[in-house]
């Protein structure tokens, strides 16, 4: 699958102006692992990385039917930089600072959620206490439990307290770490009762 382009700091005002929506987002946080198509490796994001998303393993504002951009007069700036024949236009953007999604939140409350989340369920954190099983075994698994379950239950508290589309909190929160998690060696299944287990799994990795 080819990557969607990731947001630079001078796309700001696409998101800002409307042309892009939240919704069309998602984040990478920093610590998950990513498929670099620049540098050809697997490594753990050391930025946060806010990505246009895909369906169908195309950017989803590629028409298909048209072969064209549907806002290709607004694209980011990867594209507009992306030459087949000269690489170094896109190396220019690439090395550019990134956009932040507090670049795009005002409201403080969310802010504070936001930043909540990300003390409480850092991928920092998780492999952390992935790395505990070994020696701590049950007290690590709960622990990691306890994180994967307040990802899981803020997203649609925030999305009925705030009246935010749940198509936005990918981009708000990340991933759902009960997807990510695999990136551990780990899996998470949901029995009939609504409890969480977690079990082994082989490592799975995204695109940037």
């Amino acid at each position: 699958m080819q990557s969607t382009p990731s947001l630079q700091a001078d796309d700001i005002p696409l998101v800002l102006d409307g042309c892009i929506e939240n919704k069309d987002l998602f984040t990478i946080r920093p610590g998950e692992m990513v498929r670099d198509n620049v540098l050809k490796e697997i490594r753990p994001a050391g930025e946060e990385i806010i990505k246009v998303r895909d369906r169908q393993g195309a950017c989803i504002f590629y028409d298909n039917s048209e072969s064209a951009c549907t806002i290709y007069e607004h694209r980011p700036v990867q594209c507009a930089a992306l030459e087949c024949w000269d690489s170094s236009g896109f190396m220019s953007a690439y090395s550019r600072p990134k956009a932040r999604r507090e670049d795009f939140v005002e409201d403080g409350v969310l802010l504070g959620l936001m930043r909540e989340h990300e003390k409480r369920c850092a991928y920092e954190i998780v492999g952390s206490l992935v790395g505990e099983i070994e020696s701590t075994g049950e007290t690590a698994l709960e622990q990691i439990l306890e994180v994967l379950k307040f990802d899981y239950h803020l997203r649609p508290f925030v999305c009925e307290k705030m009246g935010i589309a749940p198509e936005e909190t990918d981009f708000l929160f990340g991933r759902p770490l009960v997807k990510t998690i695999s990136q551990f060696g780990l899996q998470v299944v949901r029995p009939p009762d609504g409890s969480f287990l977690l079990t082994i799994l082989e490592d799975q990795v995204s695109e940037t």
